[in-house]
C-alpha cells in the first residue's frame, strides 16, 4: 500500500492527537498501522480512537507522557481579517512548514464528496495536500481551527478551509468519554409493500 501523509496536533500531554479523518481513512479501512512523527523525529505507532467522517475529524492516541500539548483558543471569537498561521506538512515532503494569512470568511457551508455539509471558516494562508489535519493558530499561539486541505485542491489559489476548533474539540471529547459522537440525528425508515388503495 502507498503512504499517506498528513498533519495533526497534540491536544493532551498523554498523547491524544487530532487530525482529519481523510488523513487516516485508508489506514482505518485497510487496518494499516498509523505512524506519528514528532518534530524531533521520534516516531510512535498510533491507535485510532475514533472519528467523525461527516465532519472530517479523527482522534489518535500514542503511548507517551509529558508531551507539549497545544493550547486551544475559542473559535467563537474569530473575526474576518484577523491574522492566522498554519503549520503542516504540505505535499507530504515539506514537514513543519509555517504559513500566514487572514481569516477570509466565517461560516462557510462546504459540501464534501459524500454530500455532507460542514461548517468551516475560510483562510488565505497557503495550504496544500499534506497540510490536512494541521492546526490554524491565532497570534497568541492558540489553536482556533483544523486545516482541511482536501477542500483546497483543484487549482484554486488563496482558498483554504478549516474546521472551527470548538467543533473539533467537542467531537474529540465525545470520542474519549463516550466512544461515539453524540447529538446526531438519524432518520429511521421501514420499507413495506402496500396496495394501490393504501
Amino acid at each position: 500500500t502507498g503512504e499517506v501523509s498528513g498533519s495533526g496536533f497534540i491536544i493532551t500531554e498523554d498523547g491524544y492527537i487530532v487530525t482529519n479523518y481523510h488523513v487516516i481513512e485508508d489506514a482505518y479501512k485497510g487496518d494499516y498501522p498509523v505512524t506519528v512523527i514528532m518534530y524531533d523525529e521520534t516516531t510512535y505507532e498510533a491507535e485510532i480512537i475514533g472519528f467523525d467522517a461527516d465532519n472530517d475529524i479523527a482522534l489518535l492516541k500514542i503511548d507517551a507522557e509529558g508531551l507539549n500539548a497545544a493550547q486551544m483558543g475559542d473559535s467563537n471569537d474569530l473575526v474576518v481579517g484577523q491574522t492566522v498561521y498554519t503549520v503542516g506538512n504540505p505535499l507530504g515532503t515539506l514537514s513543519y512548514t509555517m504559513t500566514s494569512g487572514i481569516v477570509s470568511a466565517l461560516n462557510r457551508r462546504i459540501t464534501t464528496d459524500e454530500n455532507v455539509t460542514v461548517n468551516m471558516f475560510q483562510i488565505d494562508a497557503a495550504v496544500n495536500n499534506g497540510n490536512s489535519g494541521g492546526p490554524v493558530f491565532n497570534v497568541y499561539g492558540q489553536v482556533i481551527g483544523v486545516v482541511t486541505a482536501k477542500f483546497s485542491l483543484g487549482g484554486m489559489e488563496g482558498l483554504g478551509f478549516a474546521i472551527p476548533i470548538g467543533d473539533a474539540c467537542s467531537i474529540a471529547k465525545d470520542l474519549v468519554e463516550k466512544g461515539y459522537v453524540s447529538g446526531k440525528a438519524y432518520l429511521g425508515l421501514t420499507m413495506a409493500s402496500v396496495s394501490p388503495s393504501v
